[in-house]
């Protein structure tokens, strides 16, 4: 059987392989955007732009799970050793996928990467801008601290700047 489906996995893999390099462009992009200047269509646009990639990789991970089905494996990382070792086994070459396997893999740790940073830095601008908003509308800010108890305790303090 896996005479059959190795052909599969092996565009499987070379498949992903493009969506995943695709993907951390994007989010190179991204990071691009939020580090120069508040690019809100641009950012909208990348988000979009991932958003597809990722179902797409959702597809992949389905279809790379009904492959590894057929050999009676679970869809895991040691799964897919297994499943490169019965390709050998079987005498199909496999040094090619397994390297496409590899770097797939590592572009994934470094897109994962790059989406923690980014997220981080987009949750940095949204509260940034939330804040600011509170300011001009002269919302009070609410500093949390701690009373000697132990217990929380916030003091309210707030300074209108500017008023419509």
């Amino acid at each position: 059987m896996i005479q059959k489906t190795y052909p599969i996995t092996e565009q499987l893999i070379l498949n992903a392989l493009q969506l995943a390099q695709q993907l951390h462009q994007e989010l190179n992009r991204e990071l691009d955007a939020l580090k120069k200047t508040q690019q809100a269509a641009l950012i909208n646009t990348i988000a979009a732009s991932k958003k597809q990639l990722v179902v797409q990789l959702e597809q992949f991970n389905a279809q790379l799970a009904q492959v590894l089905a057929t050999e009676k494996l679970p869809n895991d990382q040691k799964s897919i050793s297994e499943y490169f070792k019965r390709a050998e086994t079987a005498g199909l070459l496999t040094a090619e996928s397994i390297s496409n396997w590899a770097q797939l893999m590592l572009v994934c740790a470094e897109c994962k990467s790059l989406n923690e940073q980014n997220g981080a830095g987009i949750d940095l601008l949204s509260r940034h801008t939330k804040r600011s908003l509170d300011i001009l509308k002269g919302k009070p800010e609410f500093a949390n601290t701690y009373g000697s108890d132990g217990s929380a305790k916030s003091d309210r303090y707030s300074h209108t700047l500017i008023s419509v």
